[in-house]
């Protein structure tokens, strides 16, 4: 056996042997995590010291596909219970150094005389495994953190497109804020799927709150004008600002074809529910 592989075997048993040393070395090095441990075990039922211990043995083992699902389960853990970055790097760090103290004091006192070549090649391949888990960690946190947030987006944008009836066959949809390609996209699945639920004959676009909508963006727009005529609904426009005009004459577009305009949602609301009348 060489002398490396002995000194990696000793090293996990010093790890099994001094369970309390090998913790109380790790939490003096993570100064900002070790006032954590419990909270994060609380939290997240994360046990750091274990994670820690598990690290080093997939490290040593030289055993990359368990040491790469190791790191995303870890990423997600951390995101999931939203735990910061910034502790997850220290205490890898703190990992990264005990490790190596205790590397070099097994070196002593074992008398393995590891050369300078031999311990070179020691410290990248055990270091390379350390980088390798960070990166494969913050990959899956990272993953996971953009997964949520959109989730997030989209219930937010089906919350921000109310389909409100008024009537039996009449209903309003009034719109805020600025009008993108994302939000475009959630308003067509939700317009079209609510007119197939209710039959809704005419629908009223209200775009006195529309604070922008970019060309790209009014050209989209009359494609969901497009289709709500294609599910036999009529679509009127209300609350069209100067501004908005201006630009859609600018480029030729004309939303009367697909839809009738009128003034404001007031008017036109009077006016559609004494049709009914």
């Amino acid at each position: 056996m060489n002398k490396t592989r002995r000194l990696k075997d000793h090293l996990v048993h010093y790890i099994n042997d001094n369970r309390d040393q090998f913790e109380n070395k790790l939490l003096t090095e993570a100064v900002n995590v070790s006032g954590k441990i419990n909270d994060i075990l609380r939290m997240g039922n994360i046990d750091l010291l274990k994670n820690a211990r598990t690290l080093i043995y997939f490290i040593v083992d030289g055993n990359e596909r368990e040491l790469i699902a190791f790191a995303q389960q870890e990423g997600v853990a951390w995101a999931e219970h939203s735990l910061t970055l910034a502790l997850k790097l220290e205490w890898v760090q703190a990992i990264r150094r005990t490790m190596w103290q205790i590397v070099c004091d097994i070196n002593e006192e074992k008398d393995l005389n590891i050369q300078s070549l031999d311990f070179f090649n020691l410290e990248k391949v055990l270091n390379d495994q350390i980088d390798q888990f960070l990166n494969n960690f913050f990959l899956s946190y990272s993953k996971y953190k953009d997964a949520m947030l959109l989730k997030q987006r989209e219930m937010v944008e089906h919350l921000s497109v109310p389909i409100i009836p008024v009537s039996e066959t009449v209903s309003v949809l009034p719109l805020i804020g600025l009008i993108d390609s994302y939000r475009v996209n959630i308003l067509v699945e939700k317009v079209l799927n609510e007119i197939a639920a209710t039959r809704i004959e005419t629908l009223v676009i209200d775009l006195s709150g529309v604070a922008k909508m970019e060309m790209d963006v009014i050209d989209q727009f009359e494609k969901v004008l497009t289709g709500v005529g294609m599910m036999g609904s009529k679509a009127v426009l209300t609350g069209l600002r100067p501004d908005l005009v201006k630009e859609m004459v600018r480029a030729g577009i004309r939303f009367n074809q697909d839809a009738e305009t009128t003034g404001t949602l007031k008017e036109t609301l009077k006016s559609y529910l004494n049709l009914q009348e």
